[in-house]
């Protein structure tokens, strides 16, 4: 059977090494060719060199969506992650109905974003009408809208995440600890973080990228009003190479700084957090 597989392997990764090609490896290539070109469609390209990339950072609204979202990003990853794990830990102590909570829990994740946006949307302006404000009123109410809506749908994903890293914890450990006379908050501490941090790495990475990523939450959410002050990275990209004239190679430039942005901050948290790993 294994000199059948060594033999004939090529045959079943073919078509999936071939449709790896031409969905992602083949336009990836193409987009960063075009990133060095001034086009309207890909048929017209012209190299101009770096052109585009030198517009980047000339470009006000680029900057503010960066440092917008950078600080998004920081928010939603330390807010998700320490929510997901204390209800984690509450749902790990074996209390009756703790399968419902956490269908409960995980069912937001099912919804898709451009209708969880117009669903807080409608439910946020409700509440924020009270004060004769919206969404739309600053950026300030914008952001806490997205941090909001990027909880609710993300909380309940990375908790099963750590619900399997702490159910994964031996139990004669944690019984050890016990006998050692340690408390909860040093049990905690000194074993279920560190014993749980495969699922730290997996969530952490999970929300930094999602969190970097978001687009249908924000265009369903704000549209990146007012005056494009609560715009995303993502929706910022979307917005140049669609929606401005003569800046579609500008808009291609943006995607793949923000490909390598985005990988480069991922990589990094992945390194560092798997640093801190313990082996089992």
């Amino acid at each position: 059977m294994e000199k059948a597989i060594r033999r004939y392997w090529p045959i079943f990764v073919l078509p999936t090494f071939l449709a790896f090609i031409l969905g992602f490896i083949a336009p990836f290539a193409m987009g960063v060719y075009l990133s060095f070109c001034k086009f309207t469609t890909v048929t017209d390209a012209k190299f101009i060199g770096f052109s585009n990339y030198l517009k980047i950072f000339t470009d006000a609204s680029f900057v503010h969506a960066l440092w917008y979202t950078a600080i998004f990003t920081v928010v939603t990853v330390v807010l998700i992650n320490v929510f997901a794990f204390a209800v984690a830990l509450l749902l790990t102590k074996g209390f009756r109905g703790t399968n419902i909570f956490r269908t409960v829990f995980f069912m937001p994740n099912l919804i898709g974003g451009i209708i969880l946006g117009y669903i807080w949307q409608l439910l946020l302006n409700g509440v924020l009408l009270y004060m004769n404000r919206t969404l739309t009123y600053s950026s300030v109410y914008g952001f806490w809208g997205l941090v909001i809506l990027m909880c609710w749908q993300q909380i309940g994903y990375m908790m099963i995440i750590y619900i399997a890293g702490i159910q994964n914890i031996p139990g004669d450990l944690i019984e050890a600890a016990k006998i050692d006379g340690a408390t909860s908050g040093q049990i905690l501490k000194n074993v279920t973080i560190p014993m749980v941090m495969p699922s730290i790495t997996i969530c952490t990475f999970l929300t930094l990228t999602n969190s970097f990523k978001l687009f249908d939450q924000n265009l369903a959410l704000t549209n990146g009003e007012p005056s494009n002050m609560s715009e995303l990275l993502a929706l910022n990209i979307f917005r140049t190479f669609y929606g401005r004239t003569g800046w579609e190679g500008v808009g291609q430039a943006k995607a793949v700084v923000f490909f390598l942005l985005v990988a480069a901050i991922a990589l990094t948290q992945n390194w560092l957090t798997r640093r801190k790993e313990v082996q089992q």
